[in-house]
């Protein structure tokens, strides 16, 4: 009889594969694709069932979306921080008064 697959690990390849593809939430979804992965990379080793594969694949998937998203969530902080800045003292009220 084989092993059967370890249900965590498809879950984190499918989360991670959407962390990718689905933007503005993919950070959080990111997140929840390494906590799967990691959680069935454990009961792996210890059921010794398969999807060992499936587990890494969606590791790195949610690692490269959570990196992703991470760096736009970033960049655009930025951006609001330093033009909204400069919008800011350029059209003040008291100039309108």
């Amino acid at each position: 009889m084989a092993p059967k697959t370890n249900g965590k690990s498809i879950a984190a390849l499918v989360l991670g594969i959407l962390s990718i593809m689905i933007p503005y939430i993919g950070f959080i979804i990111g997140i929840v694709a390494i906590i799967f992965a990691a959680l069935s990379l454990k009961e792996i080793n210890v059921r010794m069932e398969q999807g060992k594969g499936l587990a890494v694949a969606g590791l790195v998937c949610g690692i490269i979306g959570t990196l992703i998203y991470a760096l736009i969530i970033l960049f655009i902080i930025v951006a609001v921080v330093l033009y909204g800045d400069a919008y800011s003292s350029t059209y003040s009220l008291t100039y309108l008064f």
